[in-house]
């Protein structure tokens, strides 16, 4: 059996002096891997907390739900390797490492030290209880006590809570920062061929594409990137096989635009039998007459026009100078077949209430302020938009912007029983040419209505008018909403009911309260026009309902929860510029080809399906990212690749109607080693988010939050079933690209869109449950792991761009847990587009004046929610790492200062440190114990456990 070293002592500088408070959790759950004393699997006792609570077995006999129990570890852990295994001794080979010979080899593996899970002695008094002085006693003989260190206290304060140390030291867990550091040292250097078929960057990492007939994964990714011939092997894996696709994606700087490309009239080449566009991966034939369909196997004839000979390999000699039989990505000028009218620039509308409590917020003079920053700095609207300004109370106030003009004209439809566009010249007008009107417009707005003491806004109303406006042209509809709409088509009730909350009843709130706004959304899909709308909630707004306009046209959805100019005014304008100023298309279609054998099951995101195959956006952009979960429908040929081509037909801002392809071709397999080597697990865990919050609007989140569990836990059953084998079962053997499963879905656990606890209001649960519906992979790596930087010690090159390699420069972050922060330290905390400052209790003053320019920690202004632009060179590297962190908002600064043990701030703060014990679940230590101790069960012969249902995508 393998010795471990003994643990080293934590350094004095990880101990925290003070620890926040957390969430209101019943005592006795201080740490699971401590509770186990006195538990007995066959009768366990329901554990406070937890989101998959043992059932006794009575019940358990009745009920399919799994019994969840912290696992037991061991009292050591040895430290990890750079490699992620323990160091070996000299001279002599370490037990347990690799597996023993005649193990099945399927790629890395992680082996997690201490995360064995024997039955550990009853604790004296309650069974979830620690035995006196804070000793636990293991039940493995020859093993040493654990003695709970006590964090010192300072000024006097007691902490509010005091997680006792786990026995196994949470450093040596799987982390997503090192995945990510070893990664990146890959591609810093070298670019990414995309003939690549099996391994691909992680969406995090910078790199450079060099498209060679597959996509560049920027625009489509796959969940594994072996896929298995039968759909048993496939459920045998219990892994999501899947797709995500960004079609108008961002490239990088280095990397080559799309090709585009005409074929004239014609139009593109296709196959005759299933429509899938030329691509490299079709065969030519007879000498370059035919070619054969890489999809359906069908032999196609080719044009006269297009006839080119062949080489010695059966290539065509005209390939490297065509780019559609080249790149794996490609756009084709759309001919007259695909053009329903005549194509014209892209209009945005901005509808902007000006009811009284819009007015008293500031939302107004903010929403007016972002208008006028998106429209006139920066890169600008895209090419050829066209914009149009509406305001709305009681009434909707439309604007004549014509440049002929010297001022903006109002006017004023107060029968909003009967809307319609007032305006027919000089509505939508063309921002350059008229900003001499546009911008004392904006200016005015806040002046004009600062005595408005109507309280009602007329959505409704608004939603018709943008549709009467923009119907023969497409285009995007931007509205900015204070209060429930409770006037005027559409009006809405309040309907919240707080007895429902956390309850089984909860879903009824997630649905529309009516079909109203989503009949109307429809009739935009119908004109091409899309709706983002940016929420500015002060009470309940049934965004359940509103949300409908965003989800269905292929919008998307922003929210300010008790907005305050000053604190959320600079979010608000660089959200606002940076949806404005991204690429953007409408009227698009998208359709998911694949080859013969698979079918696309399910589709997700926000969008719109007439029928099963033909996704209908009114509008997207280039963060515009759809899910679809594969099934199979027959066989695959191990000997072939398996082919996929997802084309997107849409219209440019500037009018011009394209047709973008990206097409893949991907191994086959009969091993399930390999769907776990090639797995990759970031856009698993997207695509099981969209699956998750799509089922949640008819499923008790209670089952989602079950099912997320055991999806988890048969995954990494299966790969110990049949990947591991040889391995002791007392061992945590996960697979090398799957490690992070466990703790991204702990962290979609703790989510507002997923996790239990009457305090998360309806609304934000469903924002959150609409973000992760229409967030790209990258987005959701952001939103489910948050990146901490630290500041206090950075080196000359850290905070700066290197001039050898042109990258910038971050210092080493930091793990998503509050021991691992210095209490002497300072860290910048990014995610979901939150940035926080966190300032440790003993950070110097030194680094307070340089970055903050004051003297000390307590003079620090917590309200102050920008970072002073000081001469010193900290304060420099402070604030290009603080840009750096939100890349997708350039500019963005405005930070939360949140000091240790001093400020409320620092609650939410420590709520977002995921690997702690938070949000109504565990630590990321104890969850991965109790994913350990479940898998022991399962692994166990059926004679000795007894059989359950299982949760499958695959099902």
């Amino acid at each position: 059996q393998y010795q471990q070293p003994m643990q080293q002592p934590q350094p004095q500088q990880q101990r925290p002096s003070y620890l926040p408070p957390q969430s209101q959790t019943p005592v006795g759950m201080a740490s699971l891997t401590q509770q186990m004393g006195g538990m007995s699997m066959a009768h366990p006792q329901q554990q406070p907390g937890m989101q998959s609570p043992p059932l006794g077995a009575q019940k358990q006999q009745q009920r399919t739900r799994r019994a969840y129990a912290a696992a037991s570890p061991v009292q050591n852990a040895a430290p990890m390797g750079a490699t992620g295994y323990p160091p070996m001794n000299s001279g002599a080979q370490q037990q347990g490492y690799p597996p023993a010979p005649g193990a099945p080899i399927s790629g890395p593996q992680t082996f997690v030290p201490g995360a064995q899970a024997p039955a550990p002695l009853p604790a004296p008094g309650s069974p979830y209880g620690r035995s006196p002085g804070g000793t636990a006693m293991m039940q493995n003989p020859g093993q040493a006590h654990y003695q709970q260190q006590q964090p010192p206290q300072q000024m006097g304060q007691q902490a509010p809570y005091e997680p006792p140390k786990p026995r196994i030291d949470p450093s040596q867990l799987p982390s997503p920062i090192a995945v990510h550091t070893r990664d990146q040292e890959v591609y810093t250097s070298e670019p990414y061929s995309t003939a690549n078929k099996t391994y691909v960057p992680i969406v995090s990492t910078e790199y450079t594409a060099v498209d060679e007939g597959n996509s560049n994964p920027r625009f489509v990714r796959l969940t594994m990137n072996n896929i298995p011939k039968t759909a048993e092997l496939l459920k045998s894996s219990h892994l999501p096989m899947g797709m995500i696709v960004q079609p108008l994606a961002d490239l990088a700087p280095s990397e080559d635009p799309v090709k585009l490309i005409d074929f004239g009239e014609e139009g593109p080449i296709r196959c005759l039998r299933c429509k899938t566009y030329i691509n490299p991966h079709m065969v030519f034939i007879n000498g370059g007459k035919s070619f054969v369909c890489n999809m359906c196997r069908h032999e196609n004839d080719v044009p006269d026009d297009y006839f080119c000979n062949l080489d010695m390999m059966g290539r065509r000699l005209d390939r490297e100078m065509r780019p559609e039989l080249r790149n794996g990505t490609v756009e084709f000028v759309a001919t007259k077949d695909f053009i329903t009218r005549a194509p014209t620039p892209a209009s945005f509308v901005f509808a902007i209430d000006v009811t009284w409590n819009a007015v008293q917020s500031g939302m107004v003079a903010q929403a007016a302020a972002a208008l006028k920053s998106a429209l006139y700095s920066g890169s600008g609207l895209p090419v050829g938009t066209k914009v149009g300004i509406i305001t709305f109370d009681r009434s909707a106030h439309f604007y004549s912007l014509s440049p002929l003009l010297d001022q903006a004209q109002m006017m004023v439809v107060p029968d909003i029983q009967d809307m319609f566009v007032p305006i027919h010249e000089g509505f939508v007008v063309d921002p350059l040419e008229s900003q001499h009107i546009i911008e004392p417009l904006l200016d005015a707005l806040p002046t004009m209505f600062a005595k408005n003491h109507t309280a009602e806004p007329v959505l409704g109303a608004v939603v018709q008018a943008a549709h009467e406006a923009l119907r023969a042209r497409g285009g995007k509809l931007f509205v900015f909403q204070t209060a429930l709409p409770t006037f005027g088509p559409g009006s809405l009730k309040q309907r919240d009911d707080a007895k429902l909350h956390n309850t089984d009843k909860e879903k009824v709130l997630y649905e529309p309260q009516d079909s109203f706004y989503r009949d109307w959304a429809i009739k935009l899909v119908e004109e091409g026009i899309s709706c983002s709308l940016y929420l500015f909630p002060a009470a309940y707004m049934d965004t359940a309902t509103l949300s409908q306009l965003s989800t269905v046209t292929g919008g998307e959805l922003y929210s300010y929860p008790a907005f305050e100019g000053g604190r959320d005014g600079q979010r608000l304008v660089a959200d606002l510029r940076a949806d404005v100023n991204r690429t953007y298309g409408s009227s698009a279609v998208l359709r998911i080809r694949t080859s013969d054998g698979l079918r696309v099951d399910e589709h997700y995101g926000n969008l719109f399906m007439r029928n099963h195959v033909d996704v209908e956006l009114a509008g997207v952009t280039s963060d515009t990212a759809i899910g679809a979960l594969l099934q199979h429908d027959g066989k695959l040929d191990e000997n072939q690749d398996v082919y996929f081509q997802a084309a997107l037909l849409y219209t440019t801002s500037d009018g011009q109607r394209r047709i973008r392809v990206h097409n893949l071709a991907i191994p086959c397999t009969t091993l399930i080693g390999n769907l776990f080597k090639f797995s990759d697990v970031d856009t698993s865990m997207n695509l099981v988010a969209k699956v998750a919050v799509t089922e949640a609007l008819t499923t008790p989140l209670r089952s989602i939050r079950e099912k997320l569990t055991d999806q988890c836990v048969q995954i990494h059953t299966a790969y110990r079933r049949n990947c591991a084998t040889h391995n002791s079962p007392a061992q945590l053997i996960l697979s090398e690209s799957y490690k992070l499963s466990p703790l991204y879905t702990l962290s979609l656990l703790k989510s507002p869109a997923i996790r239990s606890g009457a305090d998360v209001p309806v609304d934000q649960r469903i924002y959150h449950m609409c973000l992760l519906r229409q967030f790209s992979v990258r987005k959701s790596l952001d939103y489910l792991y948050p990146t901490i930087a630290p500041l206090h010690a950075l080196s000359d090159a850290e905070g700066a761009t290197d001039e050898a390699t042109g990258k910038f420069v971050l210092p080493a972050l930091v793990r998503a847990s509050y021991p691992m922060l210095d209490p002497a330290g300072a860290y910048l905390l990014a995610s979901g587009g939150s940035l926080v400052l966190w300032l440790g209790r003993q950070v110097s003053s030194s680094f307070v004046q340089d970055v903050l320019g004051v003297s000390s920690l307590e003079a620090v202004d917590i309200n102050a929610h920008e970072l002073p632009e000081l001469s010193t060179a900290l304060s420099q590297k402070v604030r290009a790492i603080a840009e750096r962190l939100v890349p997708a908002r350039a500019g963005y600064a405005n930070v939360q200062i949140a000091r240790q043990g001093m400020d409320r701030a620092e609650v939410p703060f420590a709520l977002m440190l995921v690997e702690d014990r938070n949000n109504d679940n565990m630590s990321y230590v104890d969850f991965l114990c109790a994913i350990h101790r479940q898998i022991q069960i399962e692994t166990r012969p059926k004679e000795n456990r007894q059989e359950q249902p299982k949760w499958s995508y695959n099902s």
